[in-house]
């Protein structure tokens, strides 16, 4: 009993970055997810990985306090450089949006609690119904069991000195809207030439009103060129999982000094 007690402050601090990474991580960050579901995953996982890393005795101090800061941080951080990742989805909702006219039209997404387009919020359950399909959230825990291998749970600082950590959180927003853009593009080009057929159409007959029939020609080829990228749509989301990944795993690189 007393060597489990000896214990207890390792396991809190393991506590304390899975509990963090449940924060912000994609899909199990939801508040769809019951916080009782969450709480309990977090200890049982972190009842898992006690027994697997074997974890050192650390002593309650004040250089402790600094540790669990530290964890949350880790947690945290990489937790949301996925979510960011994830974000992708609802920007090129968004882009797709503008063109289609559905802009003024947003939606309370009961996932994350704050508004998003329609197209983003259909799309983004589409992309959490293959983030499943291809148990890229099993790769999401696997990311937190193997945290330890470039974070130790004894290590006192992160980095945040190192001009590596900023560059590398400028070039995932950049992947981010790069990725975007390539969702989106499929449609918001097919959109620009109905646009551009429909000022044809208003110099050539200006007696058609262009406004009044354009909103539901663009909004139906948008549907039909969305089914249509549907395919294409599913390969850009694969790409975006695997971003994610490698966004993840090089910034606990990062924190860890390597």
């Amino acid at each position: 009993m007393l060597d489990l007690l000896q214990y207890a402050p390792a396991f809190l601090l393991i506590l304390t970055r899975v509990s963090s990474f449940f924060i912000t991580l994609p899909l199990f960050s939801h508040r769809t997810i019951p916080a009782f579901f969450k709480v309990g995953l977090a200890f049982f996982l972190t009842w898992l990985m006690f027994f697997t890393i074997d974890p050192a005795i650390i002593e309650i101090d004040g250089l402790y306090f600094l540790l669990i800061m530290k964890e949350a941080i880790v947690g945290l951080t990489v937790g949301l450089i996925a979510m960011v990742m994830m974000y992708a989805i609802q920007v090129a909702g968004g882009f797709i949006d503008i063109k289609m006219g559905f802009m003024i039209a947003n939606v309370i997404d009961p996932q994350t609690g704050a508004q998003s387009p329609l197209t983003g919020g259909y799309l983004y359950t589409f992309a959490l119904l293959f983030l499943l399909a291809i148990d890229a959230h099993h790769l999401l825990l696997d990311g937190i069991f193997y945290s330890y291998q470039f974070i130790p749970l004894e290590q006192i600082y992160l980095p945040f000195s190192n001009e590596a950590i900023l560059t590398h959180f400028i070039k995932t927003f950049t992947t981010m809207f790069f990725i975007a853009f390539q969702m989106a593009m499929p449609i918001v080009g097919c959109l620009f030439l109905v646009d551009v057929a429909l000022g044809m159409i208003a110099r050539a007959v200006p007696q058609v009103n262009v406004f009044v029939i354009g909103f539901p020609i663009k909004i139906f080829v948008g549907f039909v060129i969305l089914i249509l990228a549907m395919p294409a749509f599913f390969m850009v989301t694969k790409q975006l999982v695997q971003q994610m990944i490698l966004a993840m795993r090089t910034l606990m690189q990062l924190y860890g000094g390597m």
